[in-house]
């Protein structure tokens, strides 16, 4: 066991000499199942492990940062650590699993020196549903600080097994488009096995391993850090934090190429880096990914409205953006008693400006709001769409959002975004901050993760950062395999952020032959977490649904206010409960090749009558039958079927 750990040697040499002083306290989570060590190897290098009742999960990992005029990766040594300290933390969010959350943890901040005695501060905080910790470098001697590399790693068993969405190499794709993390799942694979296209895995990354399941991201991100992923370590299990790709900067208008990796004159702060830590149902219900991102920032909530939107790209694509189709979705939306109607791009060329007042005036009048698109990029990829680099600068962004403010836009959806670097992460953030000052909801496509931003901006309501619908209407090689892509977004991408999936399709898809049965697409809806919901399926789909299935639709929360994992694994199938004032909304699917039974009880929900809507006979049919929470349920789901039931 090649290391020394700091606690370890004071207790040996308590054991030999007897001891004066109290020993420190060992950092645990408020119901002791969680257990941190932080250490300095024999090779002095900083260390971490944590157990879980009592069993090791995260084994020995490094810990470390290096800038450009300060290396805390080799020679260091814990100069001190704080007292235990509890958190706490009670904010609400209107974009989540849950409306009400309550965060406790116990923190502690050790000091790390090197051999010039510069100083690292290095904090973790370990609730009961997992372990986060940061970098902070206050050190006044240090000016500026400039990131060089992070040597941070998350060693798991080797016999764990992982669900991991590969980063896509930069500038490749559609219109050099990448990365947007957009690529199909490797679920199920042995820890150590090689991302399929050579550059690492993206957030969240989950694995399993024995009785225990991780699921590994960060959150907090400010601007003045890039956006990080995982690759492969050194050791059988091991995975390290890996910097953006060069190519992943922000361009200005000018031509002018911002910074790809973080930097600061004052403090220099990371990302928490979070490891959700638990059973299966402690990881579902975890909302780690936001307790540990910063509050919100001051802002006028009253044009904060989550919702459901129709959208007519998803099925018709192009030639559709036109007055008079997208008046016929907002008389749609109004018929669905939804919320939003979303035109897409080359809206400016198709409908332009004045229309669109008139389109927004005639939505107006039946209480539905309209969302237009934005295409992010200036010199960064290729993309022929418009709008296109009207929103580069501040002032830019500024008289866009302002005439958007005046016709009567209640949000923008922005597309093609070209990587993580930090001047990406600040042009995000920038973008977020200038929406929200224009009272304009957001809505982040081709796009990198969220990493708890719903939490800071309010009005960012959802973000793409998944292979969605799309894709499957394409080709039928995304097609295919969609039962069990979706089953692990459910358990991986979706775990804290909202994902902008834009589910269900009941009718038929262009030349693709749907594999999916209209149950599974209509449990979607209550799965899918989005702050708007952008649903696929257009009018002529819709109509053939029964008027049980389309009430449904209408009457669909747009807010949750609680969550309850009942069963499921990724990748094969999952069955989730969402609360919403008194009522209980549980779906499930099967992505299996074989039937599926299920088996659960309802007294979660209380006393409360309820419908059950699953399969007819036939892939596109519904059958509705009437429930009681008292009465324990057996469904049975063909393969890529699903249900829906509501408890009230």
């Amino acid at each position: 066991m090649k290391k020394i750990g700091s606690y370890f040697v004071m207790l040996g040499a308590c054991v030999l000499a007897g001891c004066s002083k109290p020993m420190p306290d060992l950092l645990t989570s408020p119901d002791k199942q969680l257990h941190v060590k932080v250490f300095v190897t024999e090779q002095n290098t900083l260390a971490y492990a944590v157990d879980r009742a009592a069993q090791p999960v995260i084994l020995e990992s490094d810990l470390g940062l290096e800038l450009t005029a300060a290396d805390f990766t080799r020679g260091v040594a814990i100069e001190s650590q704080s007292s235990i300290t509890p958190v706490t933390d009670d904010y609400s969010m209107r974009v989540g699993k849950k409306s009400k959350i309550a965060y406790r943890a116990n923190e502690q901040t050790f000091v790390i020196n090197n051999a010039q005695q510069q100083k690292l501060n290095v904090t973790f905080r370990v609730s009961n549903d997992g372990v986060a910790f940061r970098y902070a470098v206050t050190d006044p001697v240090i000016a500026q600080k400039q990131f060089v590399k992070e040597t941070t790693s998350f060693n798991v068993a080797a016999t764990a097994k992982a669900w991991l969405q590969p980063m896509a190499v930069a500038q490749t794709g559609w219109s050099n488009t990448n990365p947007s993390y957009e690529e199909h799942y490797q679920s199920a694979v042995s820890a150590g096995t090689e991302s399929t296209l050579k550059q690492g895995w993206v957030f969240p990354a989950l694995f399993n391993a024995a009785d225990h399941w991780l699921a590994i991201s960060e959150t907090g991100m400010d601007g003045t850090w890039h956006g990080s992923h995982l690759q492969l370590g050194e050791k059988p299990g091991e995975y390290t934090i890996a910097p953006p790709q060069t190519p992943e900067v922000f361009i200005s208008g000018s031509g002018e190429k911002g910074a790809l990796l973080a930097n600061a004159s004052g403090t220099f702060e990371s990302p928490w880096r979070i490891i959700a830590l638990g059973s299966l149902a402690q990881l579902m219900e975890s909302t780690l990914g936001t307790d540990l991102a910063a509050p919100a920032i001051p802002v006028d909530y009253g044009f904060i409205k989550p919702g459901h939107s129709s959208w007519s790209w998803a099925i018709l694509k192009d030639d559709f953006t036109t007055f008079d189709v997208q008046k016929k979705f907002i008389d749609y939306a109004a018929d669905m008693h939804w919320d939003y109607t979303l035109i897409d791009a080359d809206w400016d060329k198709k409908i332009g400006y004045e229309k669109l007042q008139e389109l927004v005036d005639y939505a107006a009048e039946k209480n539905i709001g309209v969302l237009v698109w934005y295409n992010s990029s200036g010199d960064w990829n290729e993309t022929p769409y418009s709008p296109k680099s009207q929103l580069i600068t501040h002032e830019q962004r500024v008289a866009e959002f302002s005439r958007l403010q005046k016709i009567g836009v209640k949000g923008v959806k922005i597309d093609f975004f070209g990587g993580d670097g930090q001047s990406f992460m600040q042009y995000y953030i920038d973008i977020l901050q200038d929406a929200a000052a224009h009272h304009l909801l957001v809505n982040f496509h081709g796009a990198t993760l969220p990493r708890g931003w719903q939490r800071t901006y309010p009005n960012l309501m959802t973000m793409e950062s998944i292979k969605g619908f799309e894709f499957t209407t394409f080709s039928q090689a995304d097609q295919d395999p969609v039962a069990a892509h979706v089953v692990t977004a459910l358990f991986a991408r979706n775990l804290f952020d909202p994902m902008d999936y834009t589910p269900m399709a009941f009718g038929d898809i262009p030349n693709i032959k749907r594999v999916t049965e209209n149950s599974f697409e209509l449990a979607e809806s209550v799965l899918m977490i989005s702050g708007i919901q952008h649903f696929a399926e257009i009018p002529e789909g819709m109509a053939t649904a029964p008027e049980y299935v389309k009430d449904f639709l209408r009457e669909l929360p747009r807010e949750w206010d609680d969550v309850k994992f009942i069963d499921g694994y990724p990748g094969k199938f999952v069955v989730l409960a969402r609360k919403a004032g008194d009522a209980w909304y549980i779906a499930g699917i099967n992505a299996e090749a074989e039937n599926k039974i299920l088996n659960f009880d309802l007294n979660f929900a209380g006393d409360k009558p309820g419908i059950l809507i699953t399969s007819g006979d036939t892939e596109r049919s519904f059958v509705q039958q009437e429930i009681n929470s008292k009465t324990p349920q057996t469904i049975t789901l063909r393969p890529s079927a699903g249900f829906v039931m509501v408890l009230k």
